[in-house]
């Protein structure tokens, strides 16, 4: 099947040209790239979280293959749902599913099942596409939606990301789409944040899991994040950086009710 886009027009433009204009401002020219395991990248509406991600995009090195995580914000189909086969389609065109990888994860970890469902209508894989297809054409993604809080199975999750990675012939880029805390004032959302952004610099994946429940943090893709950095040590990695850090209120001007969005690559 094709999914279609279901935000084209909304968070991003839906003119294929006024998206590559919109792009071209938030991507910076290409320099000396990081080899990223992971990375977090937010979600939001272009305006609001485009230059955040846009920043993360042209600091790493954009493989062929990427997994991409995020939460699912609908409620619709299986908690941990993969699509297996199939293409998403953007104003730019359509980007294929990586089947072969696909496979690999759902022979891996049974509680990952094959739903098309979940992914319909969730905003927060698509919106990342067009800055892949701008910088690596050839791009294939494995889109998993992780509708589930539960600590072991985002742990287990993480592990069948790592061997999933592991079989790979060619790097694989492990993206987790999160927006940060949401609708709370500039200052509180940023201290919050900072919070589990320290975790995430720590590479502590667990500890960004209890400072999420026990600070009472609205990241929305946190699961995305904790299976990412789980999956990203047992891969080798040993550093997280943050590229750039805002919140809705850097745009609109307001200050009392701010979403935040953290851009951080993980290697």
């Amino acid at each position: 099947m094709t999914r279609e886009p279901a935000v084209a027009g909304k968070f991003y433009p839906a003119n294929a040209e006024h998206l590559r204009a919109d792009l071209r401002s938030y991507l910076s020219p290409p320099r000396e790239r990081i080899s990223a395991i992971g990375c977090i990248v937010p979600h939001a509406g272009y305006m609001y979280s485009g230059p955040v991600a846009g920043a993360v995009f042209s600091a790493i090195e954009i493989p062929s293959r990427c997994i991409v995580l995020c939460p699912n914000h609908t409620g619709r189909g299986h908690p941990l749902a993969v699509m297996q086969q199939g293409k998403w389609r953007t104003p730019l065109g359509e980007v294929p599913i990586d089947s072969e990888l696909a496979d690999v994860l759902l022979h891996s970890f049974a509680a990952l099942t094959d739903d098309s469902i979940a992914h319909l209508s969730e905003h927060a894989i698509e919106v990342e596409l067009p800055f892949l297809q701008t910088i690596q054409p050839d791009v294939k993604i494995v889109p998993i939606a992780v509708g589930t809080s539960r600590l072991l199975l985002l742990q287990l999750l993480g592990q069948a990301l790592a061997e999933a990675v592991k079989s790979s012939p060619g790097p694989v880029l492990l993206i987790a789409s999160s927006d940060m805390n949401h609708y709370e004032d500039d200052c509180s959302t940023r201290v919050k944040d900072l919070k589990a952004i320290d975790k995430i610099l720590a590479m502590d994946p667990q500890g960004l899991y209890g400072t999420i429940m026990t600070e009472s943090i609205s990241m929305c893709g946190f699961g995305p994040a904790v299976a990412m950095l789980t999956a990203a040590k047992l891969l080798g990695a040993t550093k997280a950086e943050l590229i750039q850090y805002a919140t809705s209120g850097d745009v609109s001007g307001d200050r009392d009710m701010v979403v935040g969005y953290a851009g951080i690559a993980v290697s």
